[in-house]
Order: structure tokens, then sequence, then C-alpha cells
């Protein structure tokens, strides 16, 4: 079987650079607008994304609809998941964990496993009332139902590829919040326990699995819906490392890395931008 390099490559790149520059754009909101602005701004952002997303229902072409789903996802958690989360956490004076003297977790991520129950809520529906290809919820299916997960989990739901993309980067980004969150806490394991290494070197090995079955996609659309597994998956070793300081996270910091991120978003623009177009002249 063909192995697809460079789209898988190309794919797992551009999805990698939401993250940096998805952190970088958070810090510049908070850091230069009045409390006021960026709870208006960030709403504004979560339904510029909805749109976004619902408009890819109504584009042709799988990678033109999966760039939709992909864009308007980020938007979509950005500003109506992390800040709405922060707007209430500040407005109830919820207060951040600090080690040393310095902030480790923000208050919006302290309450963020709150919502535990609502992710169960939402993968009970994938696992007994979807048939899909998620290897994830398929495992669940084989593990739970067994030999009737064909009767039980008979049928997919209508298939809209920006909406099946919206809603994978919205699940998975959400799960890995939570396992990260469980992974700190220090009344479970703590960042510093042997289980939070073996949790990321696991992640960090399972984005190397999922990438070997990207490299079998052919097509755009599919190669980058399996890529933002492949990166959410990875970035849990990094949110890791990057917290027990093995580096500098310049993206929390974009003010004093500005040829960094600037490089990273001209990069991600003109790879967004190659994509359109081989997709486009691969349709022709």
């Amino acid at each position: 079987m063909k192995l697809n390099w460079w789209k898988s490559i190309a794919s797992f790149v551009l999805v990698l650079f939401t993250m940096p520059l998805g952190h970088a754009m958070m810090m510049i909101m908070e850091k230069n607008m009045t409390p006021e602005a960026l709870h208006y701004s960030a709403f504004l952002m979560g339904f510029v994304g909805l749109l976004t997303v619902v408009s890819g229902v109504f584009v042709k072409g799988d990678t033109k609809q999966t760039l939709f789903g992909l864009i308007g996802g980020l938007l979509f958690w950005t500003g109506w998941v992390e800040f709405l989360f922060q707007y209430y956490a500040t407005r109830w004076g919820t207060q951040p964990e600090i080690e040393n003297g310095e902030v480790v977790t923000k208050p919006e991520y302290l309450i963020l496993p709150a919502s535990f129950g609502m992710w169960m809520m939402v993968m009970t529906l994938y696992i007994f009332s979807t048939k899909n290809g998620c290897n994830f919820i398929n495992w669940w299916q084989r593990t739970i139902l067994r030999s009737r997960k064909n009767e039980i989990a008979a049928r997919p739901m209508t298939h809209h590829t920006s909406i099946v993309t919206f809603m994978e980067l919205n699940m998975i980004l959400w799960a890995s919040y939570l396992l990260l969150m469980f992974c700190y806490d220090k009344n479970f394991l703590g960042d510093r326990h042997p289980v939070t290494s073996i949790v990321a070197g696991a992640c960090l090995l399972g984005s190397f699995f999922i990438f070997k079955k990207q490299l079998k996609l052919s097509s755009w659309g599919p190669n980058i819906r399996m890529a933002i597994a492949t990166v959410v998956v990875f970035w849990v070793p990094v949110e890791v490392l990057g917290r027990l300081d093995f580096f500098r996270e310049f993206w929390v910091e974009p003010e004093n890395y500005a040829t960094q991120m600037i490089s990273i978003l001209v990069a991600f623009i003109v790879l967004l931008a190659y994509i359109f177009v081989a997709a486009r002249k691969k349709k022709h």
C-alpha cells in the first residue's frame, strides 16, 4: 500500500500549528483587552466559529468542508468553551492553583473537570447510537456491545463532513483537557506522579500509531481529520513536559517571541492555502 508521507506530514503540521497559535491568540486577547471587551470578543469568536462550521455544510468538496469544520471548531472551542469557563471562573472568584508563587493552573481549567458528566453524556450517544469511523469509539463498542454491535449501533448519523470534523475536534480536545486535569490534580495523582508520566508516554506512543494509520489516507480531507487525533494526542505529552519546565512554552508569551509566532502564523497560512489549491486541482 502506498504511504502518503507528504500529505500526512503537511496535515499534521497544519493542525499542529493551530495549538501554539490558539494559545497565543488567547494570551494576546487577555493581556491587551479590558475584561468587558475580552468577553464580548470571545463570545463573538465562538459565534463566528459556529457560523463557519454551519457554512461548511453547504460548501462543496470534502477537503473544504474539513477545513471549515477545523477552523470553525477551533474558534468555537476558544470562544465558547475556554473563554466562557474563564468568564464564570472570574465572575465567581475561583482561585488559581499556585506553586512557589507562580500560577500553574488557571481558574477556568480547575472548574473544567466538572464537565465530565456532560462529556460522558455525549460519548454515550456516540457509543450506543452511532456507527462511525472513530477507532476509539469502535473499540468501546466492540468491548461493550460485543456481538450485538451491528444491531445496537446500526446506522451512522447524517454525514456532514464539516460537522463531523467540528465534533471530532471538540470531543478530543475536551477529552484531553479532562485527562490532563485529572492527572494534575493532587487529590488523584499530581503533575509529578509516575502515572502522569506514563500517561504522557502512552499518548506520545499512541500518536505514532495514529500517524501510521494517517499515512494510508490518500485524500486531503480524511488525512486532515486523522491529523486532528494525531496532534491532540501528541500534544498531551507536550503539555505535561511544559508544565514540568522541560522547555519554554513560548506561545504563552507571544509578545516576547514575536518572530517565532509570526513565522508559525505565516507557515500556517501558506500551508492552508496550498491545501486549498491542491484539493481544487485534484477535483478538476
